[in-house]
């Protein structure tokens, strides 16, 4: 798991099982505790077989992060499609 600071906010990544298989996600927290992170999917049309590739795609989406929006959405680059496969 890796993590990040912002002016208000803390994101961090990670992967979960979801059966047999794992999916990468970002959690945004606030820095001032108040309030419950807010979880975004990685790749949400794509699960992983093994959990370091999960991870690796958290941590990886975690990077191209460009800032935050006012409520704590991330903002990526605008051809971001967290895929690293080549074309």
């Amino acid at each position: 798991m890796a993590e990040r600071h912002f002016d208000r906010y803390v994101i961090r990544s990670g992967a979960s099982a979801e059966g047999s298989r794992y999916t990468a996600w970002l959690a945004v927290s606030p820095q001032d505790g108040r309030g419950f992170p807010v979880y975004y999917a990685i790749c949400e049309n794509r699960s992983f077989r093994e959990q370091a590739k999960a991870e690796q795609a958290a941590v990886d989406a975690l990077a191209a992060v460009l800032a935050l929006e006012e409520d704590g959405t991330p903002v990526f680059p605008e051809d971001y499609t967290g895929f690293a496969d080549s074309p």
